[in-house]
This record gives structure tokens, sequence and C-alpha cells, in this order.
């Protein structure tokens, strides 16, 4: 028996209305999802390429991945911030813009890809993101206002358009089919939709031209904000440093040891530590700069220009610098010749008595251009020890990622409570009536350096030969210098090393101890004693509160 539905063997089939409209019906459109991802990323570029641009316009830190990085660093518990200093270094800060990019890079992705069925809910989204960074851009301390959130605004309107258009490329066109043949003579009705695809051509040529335009308006902003800083540039060319009225000594013969893989006993500018909050190094015009001091006890405020303290007499002193963040055995420690002058003599000027002698204020808070708020102990920095509004380092202006024009420095102390970078501000005031940024963040309020000593050579996991070994490094006391180093092999006797020449008890010391060493592997551990006759404890303690303490080991293997 034949089927009625399929045709005898060798016979042609003819259609009938129900196959054509069946072969008519909508087809299931599969979202594009990749190339809305393609679209997001695009919208993303070109968000920031904006945003860069506008930036020019106001100030190279209104950028929203500059103002959401630093908001990022403002709320990171002190713990992680130490954490990215210790396995980053100086590196952090491009890592932290590496993350925010990577997460704008997916957040846009998933945009894109959320476009191909919800347009307008997808463009929104890309406001948002400009919403979070005009807000972070008018939080910062540094803000001038609702203007930073400019950068923020434009480059997401920009985003937002561009989406929103080259999602409408990958939207499915609907057109309306032939009319479908009658069942006798050939004359039909309508038949259902037809899909027409996507705009295939209105795609490429739209996401192609705005790679492009992103690119160029990218460059052009990045171009032009480097080129913001060029009155700083030359402002800071043009500064020649005087002749100190108090010249350091010069060095005692013997204060760097000849020992391959010790350093220098003077850090060159280059390689000494910069750790700090600032995403954008800012740069200063010399030659606008100025510096306000105010607050309780001074009885006659005062504010000073760069030419101002260019003409005073200066101090030179050499003063080694400690990291708070720097670990046992750390590199974030570096020794410098600085010039400046006497923060002591500016702060007597304008009235300012410290409390042993009357004085009301106990705390010295100084402000960075950025916002940066450092406090600092009023009694140590009037005590007579060399603590200096610093105009130059090692024979030249301070560099900029140093501080330029001016920074503090005050032996003795931790960064994070003496060496404002880019200081403006002075203001005197008491250690319970305000906080300072690092001190709202968990740090202590009063951190003096403490002893700590550091071997340099030979490297851990070395693996030098049997026989003669030099051990050699640095040890560490600012403002009460050190007496004494010593040396212990596995679990042997402590071994008293022969101290380099002192410079001042305000710089780092290098030792060295030579050892017969013998075949297998050896723990090197060193520890020093200070002129107070206090030894370099053995128990270690985290870098917060107020500073990392124990004794520096290293383990090798003599072949």
């Amino acid at each position: 028996m034949r089927s009625r539905t399929n045709p005898p063997v060798g016979r042609t089939r003819i259609p009938t209305v129900r196959d054509e409209a069946k072969d008519q019906r909508p087809r299931p459109v599969r979202p594009r999802f990749a190339l809305g991802a393609v679209s997001g990323a695009l919208a993303g570029f070109a968000a920031l390429a904006v945003a860069e641009l506008v930036a020019v316009a106001v100030r190279p830190q209104s950028s929203p991945v500059v103002a959401v990085g630093g908001a990022a660093i403002d709320a990171t518990p002190a713990a992680v911030k130490d954490w990215a200093i210790r396995h980053f270094g100086t590196s952090d800060k491009l890592v932290l813009q590496s993350g925010i990019l990577a997460v704008l890079t997916v957040l846009a992705l998933v945009s894109g890809a959320l476009a191909v069925r919800f347009r307008r809910a997808a463009a929104a989204g890309i406001l948002l993101f400009g919403a979070v960074g005009a807000s972070a851009a008018v939080d910062r301390p540094d803000s001038t206002g609702l203007t930073d959130a400019l950068p923020s605004v434009a480059g997401a309107i920009a985003g937002a358009l561009l989406l929103y258009v080259l999602a409408g490329r990958l939207a499915v066109v609907r057109r309306s089919p032939a009319p479908a043949p009658g069942p006798v003579t050939g004359e039909g009705g309508d038949g259902p939709p037809a899909d027409a695809g996507w705009d295939r051509r209105g795609f490429v040529v739209a996401a192609a031209s705005a790679a492009a335009a992103s690119a160029v308006l990218g460059a052009t902003g990045r171009s032009l904000n480097a080129s913001r800083g060029q009155s700083a540039v030359i402002s800071r060319r043009t500064v020649v440093l005087p002749s100190p009225g108090s010249p350091a000594p010069p060095l005692p013969e013997g204060t760097g040891l000849r020992v391959a893989g010790i350093g220098p006993f003077v850090t060159p500018n280059k390689d000494f530590y910069r750790v700090d909050t600032a995403l954008v190094v800012p740069k200063v015009d010399a030659t606008a700069w100025r510096l306000r001091i105010h607050g309780r006890g001074v009885s006659r405020p005062a504010t000073y220009s760069f030419d101002d303290l260019l003409r005073r007499d200066l101090t030179e002193r050499d003063i080694t610098l400690t990291c708070v963040s720097n670990e046992v055995g750390g590199p974030y420690v570096g020794n410098a010749r600085w010039i400046g002058v006497r923060l002591a003599g500016l702060l007597a000027e304008c009235g300012v008595q410290p409390p042993s002698r009357g004085g009301p204020a106990d705390q010295l808070v100084a402000r960075s251009v950025d916002g940066m708020t450092i406090g600092s102990p009023v009694e140590d920095v009037m005590d007579g020890r060399d603590a200096l509004l610093a105009l130059g380092m090692n024979g030249e202006p301070l560099p900029f990622q140093h501080g330029f024009p001016v920074r503090m420095v005050v032996p003795g102390l931790y960064g994070y409570v003496s060496a404002c970078k880019w200081i403006e501000d002075i203001e005197l005031t008491t250690f319970d009536s305000y906080d300072p940024y690092w001190v709202r963040r968990g740090w202590s309020r009063r951190a003096p350096v403490k002893t700590e000593s550091r071997i340099d050579t030979p490297k851990p996991f070395a693996r030098p030969r049997a026989g003669l070994v030099m051990i050699a490094g640095v040890a560490w006391a600012q403002h009460r210098g050190i007496d004494k180093v010593e040396v212990r092999v596995d679990d042997g006797p402590w071994q008293e090393a022969r101290l380099a020449a002192e410079d001042t008890r305000d710089t780092w010391r290098q030792w060295s101890l030579p050892w017969q060493a013998t075949e297998g592997g050896h723990t090197l551990t060193v520890r020093a004693t200070d002129r107070t006759g206090a030894v370099q404890t053995d128990e270690r303690t985290r870098t917060i509160p107020d500073g990392a303490s124990g004794r520096h080991s290293v383990v090798v293997t003599v072949d």
C-alpha cells in the first residue's frame, strides 16, 4: 500500500501551500554574542580614549582609571597594601592599573554581549560605569571640584552611544516576503516575514572607524597629558642649587666597602626606592609652588615660595630613609645626600614652640599636592636633628618621583610619619584632634625607625664554593647610630663583623665578615646593636603597625 504522504518512487513531489508556509516560518535568530562582545570592547576603548582627551582640559589626575585607582588604594586594607608592596615592589601601581583595565575589559565584553538583545540596558550600563568614575574623581582628596567628573562623564557618553550604534548594526532585519502562490491559480496571499540578516557591511565600517578614531584620540590625549607638565620640567631644569651654608662633611675614608655584591654607600637617584599612593606623579611648577605654615601655636603664619627657600642658608646632610613597609632584609631603604632648609628654623620663625617648651601643638601635619597627609611629632622635628625641607638630592634638584620641588626629610622616623613629598601645606595640630592618612588605616601615630640589619651577599640560595666567602651587608638605626654588627653561622656563636667607617649616626653602615665556608647547607643570620645598647630583636613582627622587626637570615649551599 502506498503512503499518502510519500510520492511513488521515480515521481517528483509537487510542493503544497502547507510546505511553502512551513519553509517561511520565522527561524530562531542566534544572537551574535561574539561580535557583541567585540562591540563592548570597542565601546570601552572609545570611552577611555575620550576620557583621556578630556582630561587634558581638566587635569591628568581626573582620568577615570587614575581616579578609580586612587579610590581603590584608599579603600584597600593596610594589610593588602603591604602585601602588594612586598610582592610587586615599586610596580604595585602598574599592577593596580592593569587590574583595573582588565576588570573594565571584562565588563565591557559582557555589556557588549548583552547589547545584542538589550541595547538600551547595555548602553545604560556604560553610563553607570561612567558615574562610578565621576564620583571617584570628585571624591579624591586633591579634587578641584565637579570639573574632575567631566572626563568620566564624556567618556561614558561616547562609549554608550558607540555601543548602541554597533549593537544596532547587529540587529536582525525582518522583511516582508513575496506573495505565496495560491492552491489552484498560483495567486496567493501573504506569507510570514522572512529573515533578511544583519548589516554586515555597516558593522564592519562602524567598528573599524571607531577603533581608528579611539586610537587617535587616546594617543593624542596621552601625548597632551604628558606635555602638560612641561612648565614643571622647565622650572626644574632651570633650578640652580646654591652652595649650602652648612655643607655635609666629606665622606670618611672607608664608608663604602669594596665587596662584590654589596651596594654603594650613596644610593643613586634612579635606584632609590619609591613607595607612595600617587598613580600619576605630580609635576609641580616650582615658580608657582607655595608652602603655607599655619595652625595651633603658629603666632606668625607664613607662606613661602620656592625662591624664598633657595635664598635662605641651606643645609646639606647625608640621611638614610626607610619605608615602614620594608620587610626584614627588604630593599626599601636608601641613603642620599640631601640639601634643603632646616624645618625647625622655619617653624621658629612662625612662632612655633615644641611641647617641651610649652607649645600647644604636638603634631605637624604635612599635606601634599595630591592630598596625602603625613603626621610628624613636633618635638622630633625641633629637637636639633637635621629635619629638612629638601630641595635637592645627590647634587641635583629633587627628581619628580621623589618630591620636586620640595619634600620633607626627617632622620630617625619612618617615611609615612615624616617624608611628605610634593609638600604644599604644614598645619600644626595635635595627635588627639587629627589622624593623618596612614593612621586612619591602622598604622601607628609615632614610628621611630627600628634597629635593623641586612645580608646583601651571599644571596639567598646561593651556591658559593668551599673556602673563604665574604659575608657583607648594611645596618641602620637612624639618629642613634650603629655600634656593632654580629653574624652567626647555623647555631654557632655570634661573630663580630668589621664595620665600615661611619658617616653620621643618621646614615646606614656597611659591614663584612670573612667566613671559612665548609661544604653543605648553612643558615647565615645577622643582628645589629645601636648606640643606645639595644640589640636587634629576634622576635618577628609584621610591618603593620609600626615597622617589621626580626633578624635577617639567608640559606646557602656550599659546594
